[in-house]
This record gives structure tokens, C-alpha cells and sequence, in this order.
């Protein structure tokens, strides 16, 4: 009941603040993060203690108000990314959905997660995180050798504003050419944000210009598999370069013969 109240909180101030900007011939419009004080204000709603959990929410969480999804254009969906230090775009892009593909194989890895980090992961996210980083999934998903350099990095972009990185690696490949790659973790009902994936590359190409980027989505899938995505940015939208499933299993569940058909 919490999270609902909370959630139809956050979509009030959202679809207040859009109809503020909107108009039919307008494909983008900007607004400050100070409209959602004001906008509590107006419509007598407590006010969030992290202004900026409404606009993650409406990015990951929750679908955007009917009344807002009404004005899209057919094929295209409106986004909200950041504009600027303490400034967001509500933006027109073409509709991007990004979910595991469920035809997939599944690939069966051997699980050497220490059992007290599942004990104590605190979240979704938090465990994601470290089971792809102990299962080195990164390396065998990119064919690299990668380490982690930061995780929940606060930082920020120019023209962007502030930005979190859920997990960077750097890695390097058998020439010795480096990587610079950005992971992503989404657990739950949370979605692959397309935005986060664009803030990341831009970052990358902020920081660390000439070094090629290779961004990563890593999602629970309902029966634990981890589902691992290569996103790259065409034609100004996200497209999905490489995506590929793997499922933890205890050294003694392999199977010799699924292993060997691995090598077709």
C-alpha cells in the first residue's frame, strides 16, 4: 500500500509537470528539478525526501500516466533524460524495449558466488551486481579480461548533469587494446534503462576519449537466470549488439553434453 501511495505520488507530480511543457507540435521540453517542490506545493502532496527518486522511478519502475502515454505518436514514446545540472527533457524517441528474449539458450555456468555474499546482499541490484563480478560473466560475455574499477559511481556529465554508474570495469583483449565498460544491473520489476545506457556511454566518451566503450545491461530473469546485454547507440537510439543468458549451477549439475554443444 506504501509503495502504490507512493508511486500514484510520483506520477501526480510527473504528469503536472508535463502538461506544463507539452504541446502537440513540441518533441522536447526541459524542466528543473525545483518544479517538483513546486508542484508538491500545488497539488498539497508530501513532498519526497530524494527529489530525484521520482524521476528513477517513472524511468525504471513505473509506466509513465495514461493521460501522458495518450499524447505519443504512434512508434515513438517520450523519455526523461538529464538536461543539466539539476535539470531534466521530457524527449520523443522511437520505442525501445529492451527484455530478455525468451527463445534463448540458456548457457550453464559454475557457480563460485561465496555463499555469505548471497547471505548478505542487501538487494536485487546489490546481488546482480556481485554475482556477475565474482562469476566473472563480464569476461565470458565480452571474451575480455575485465576488472572492476568502481561501483555506484556519482558523477557527472557535461550537458547531462549528474549521473550514477552502477558498475564500471576496464578490461583488456589479446592485442592488448583496452576497454572501458559501464554494467548496468536491474533486478526485480526495475527496466534496462535506455537512458542510464546513453548517460553511460556519454560518459565514457567524456572520460576516457579514444578508448572504445562497450556497454553492459545485466537483468534477473523470474527463474534466476541472468540475462546480459551489449547495448551501443545507432542512429541516436539503443540497440541490442549481443545478448546472451547464463544459469548458476553447482559444479556437479554441469552437463558434459550440453557443455560440448557449446562449441558449435
Amino acid at each position: 500500500m506504501a509503495k502504490a501511495a507512493t508511486s500514484n505520488r510520483y506520477l501526480a507530480l510527473i504528469e503536472s509537470i508535463f502538461f506544463d511543457g507539452y504541446a502537440e507540435d513540441v518533441a522536447s521540453f526541459e524542466f528543473d528539478r525545483a518544479a517538483i517542490e513546486r508542484k508538491a506545493q500545488e497539488l498539497k502532496l508530501d513532498l519526497p525526501k530524494n527529489l530525484g527518486d521520482v524521476i528513477y522511478s517513472i524511468r525504471y519502475r513505473s509506466a509513465l500516466p495514461e493521460n501522458i502515454l495518450a499524447t505519443q505518436p504512434e512508434g515513438r514514446e517520450w523519455i526523461i533524460e538529464g538536461a543539466g545540472r539539476a535539470r531534466y527533457r521530457f524527449r520523443l524517441v522511437a520505442k525501445t524495449r529492451i527484455r530478455p528474449r525468451e527463445e534463448l539458450v540458456t548457457i550453464a555456468i559454475p557457480d563460485a558466488t561465496p555463499e555469505l555474499i548471497r547471505a548478505y546482499a542487501l538487494d536485487d541490484e546489490q546481488a546482480l551486481l556481485a554475482i556477475v563480478r565474482y562469476n566473472r560473466l563480464i569476461d565470458t560475455f565480452l571474451g575480455l579480461t575485465t576488472f572492476s574499477l568502481q561501483n555506484h559511481l556519482r558523477t557527472t556529465v557535461k550537458g547531462i548533469g549528474q549521473i550514477e554508474i552502477d558498475e564500471l570495469y576496464v578490461g583488456l583483449d589479446k592485442r592488448g587494446c583496452h576497454y572501458v565498460i559501464p554494467v548496468q544491473a536491474k533486478g526485480g520489476n526495475d527496466q534496462i534503462g535506455v537512458v542510464q545506457t546513453s548517460q553511460d556511454i556519454a560518459y565514457v566518451e567524456q572520460k576516457f576519449p579514444g578508448l572504445r566503450c562497450r556497454a553492459i545491461a545485466a537483468q534477473f530473469m523470474a527463474d534466476g537466470t541472468i540475462a546480459l546485454f551489449e547495448l551501443a547507440l545507432q542512429d541516436d537510439q539503443v540497440r541490442v549488439a549481443d545478448e546472451r543468458h547464463y544459469r548458476l549451477v553447482p559444479a556437479a549439475e554441469l552437463d558434459g553434453d550440453a557443455i560440448r554443444q557449446y562449441n558449435d
